[in-house]
């Protein structure tokens, strides 16, 4: 991202924190570039059948945030972070959708692999993922955050780092801690 919109995003996150209802419309819209790519993350390996698309994408996880009176956005780094969780719930409505419309035939033991969760992928992970990082939430808030980052918004360690505060040595020890839990709970599920 050029230096100059990279300004421009830190002025208008301080707009949106000062009040301006229409600095978030703009954010977006500036972003939309990056956005794009973090949603393209999510589709990448899209099946021919695939409904959900990079544009749907965003503009759900905008739709969800647009009218959040209490949307504290921090940085630019956080601003990304936010959307990314909202892409992630985007996802995980779409897959229960799907799932719900093929009612069961699925899945009885979810395997956890590196980057293999996306929109694209059988409804059953998505929302096996989705229950497990929920249950890591309830006891380590943040290792649930970097897995909401690295595979819902395909952040680097660099970018997740940025995005919650963090060392990127911080980021990837925890990723290493969140994704050993979450292989055991997947495999049990």
């Amino acid at each position: 991202m050029p230096p100059a919109e990279a300004g421009e995003i830190t002025r208008l996150l301080e707009s949106h924190r000062a009040g301006d209802g229409a600095a978030f419309d703009r954010l977006v819209e500036l972003a939309y570039g990056e956005l794009r790519r973090l949603a393209r993350q999510q589709l990448r390996r899209a099946r021919p059948n695939q409904t959900l698309e990079t544009g749907a994408l965003i503009h759900e996880a905008y739709l969800r945030l647009a009218d959040e009176s209490a949307l504290d956005l921090r940085d630019r780094g956080h601003f990304f972070a936010v959307m990314a969780r909202a892409m992630r719930f985007v996802v995980v409505d779409h897959a229960r959708r799907r799932g719900a419309a093929k009612r069961g035939g699925g899945v009885d033991v979810a395997t956890f692999e590196e980057d293999a969760v996306g929109a694209e992928q059988p409804a059953e992970l998505v929302l096996a993922v989705h229950d497990a990082i929920e249950t890591l939430e309830s006891f380590n808030a943040r290792l649930a955050r970097i897995v909401e980052c690295r595979f819902f918004a395909g952040l680097t360690d660099e970018e997740i780092a940025g995005a919650l505060g963090l060392s990127t040595r911080t980021v990837q020890r925890d990723w290493l801690r969140a994704r050993a839990w979450l292989q055991k709970a997947l495999a049990v599920a």
